[in-house]
């Protein structure tokens, strides 16, 4: 029987970790799956997608999580409500999914944080709305803070739009200020090789109980450290990597994983990803 066919999608797309994630997931599951990467371009997608059909799924990165919508079938509940796919899985339809959320969610339950209280989100890009969302639907009460106060304001509209009980303030980035139980930072700020960068000052990291940055290179951000240094439980973006991953195998095949073995994949991953960055 051919070996079934993945493959990662984005533009343009060079240094990726999904290949080295979903390789040792299939292995994990006993699931046979060869998994590439297609440097495919929005305005390339109507050409691209009869190549797309005939793998068995794919996983979808920047720019292509919302031009990859008009092509499918279908879309999942939280895909629908996001108007964002990042897997697809194909077969007598073309169905569009989303395991971002699974992905922030699982990562926030890895490291002991409760989802709820005063949630400081910063940012107002692709991951900024997945942890807005997924934060009003948690019933929390979310301060917005971006760089661009007009962009925080149309993201928080339309978050309100679609879940008309989220409660949802916006600031700027230099007026973030109050006690929070959880920051997320969704921004790119102290990414590889900008790693010196920090997004909010000291003073309003220093009134967070918890912190999460979606950055996964470097491993610890600045804004980890400072708010370990703090004593607040911090957590980089490797896990949610993982766990995004983790998802997408759920919906291709029904995979099932033990903890241990994706405790072992998370720091195989930041191993990994050291040598692909850092030679």
């Amino acid at each position: 029987m051919p070996e079934r066919k993945f493959a990662v999608i984005g533009h343009p797309i060079g240094h990726t970790m999904s290949p080295f994630i979903h390789k040792r997931l299939f292995e994990l599951a006993h699931a046979d799956g060869e998994y590439a990467i297609f440097d495919v371009s929005p305005d390339e997608l109507s050409v691209k997608i009869k190549t797309l059909d005939e793998l068995s799924g794919y996983n979808i990165t920047i720019p292509n999580k919302q031009a990859i919508i008009p092509y499918l079938d279908r879309l999942d509940k939280k895909a629908a409500l996001y108007g964002s796919v990042n897997t697809v899985r194909n077969g007598s339809e073309r169905v569009g999914f989303t395991t971002d959320p699974n992905g922030f969610l699982k990562a926030l339950a890895y490291a002991d944080i409760s989802f709820s209280g005063n949630i400081a989100i910063i940012g107002c890009g692709g991951a900024a709305r997945t942890f807005l969302y997924e934060a009003a639907l948690a019933g929390c009460h979310i301060t917005l803070a971006a760089r661009d106060i007009g962009k925080a304001d149309v993201l928080a509209k339309e978050a309100v739009s679609k879940i008309p009980d989220a409660d949802i303030s916006t600031c700027l980035i230099s007026d973030l200020n109050g006690e929070f139980d959880l920051l997320a930072n969704a921004t790119p700020v102290g990414m590889y090789p900008h790693v010196d960068h920090i997004p909010v000052s000291d003073k309003a990291l220093a009134k967070c109980k918890n912190v999460f940055d979606a950055i996964y290179n470097p491993l610890e951000t600045v804004l980890i450290q400072k708010a370990k240094a703090n004593g607040s439980n911090a957590v980089g973006g490797m896990s949610m990597l993982v766990w995004q991953a983790v998802a997408a195998h759920e919906i291709w095949d029904g995979s099932t994983y033990d903890i241990n073995d994706i405790d072992q994949l998370i720091e195989d991953s930041a191993v990994e990803m050291k040598k692909i960055f850092y030679k």
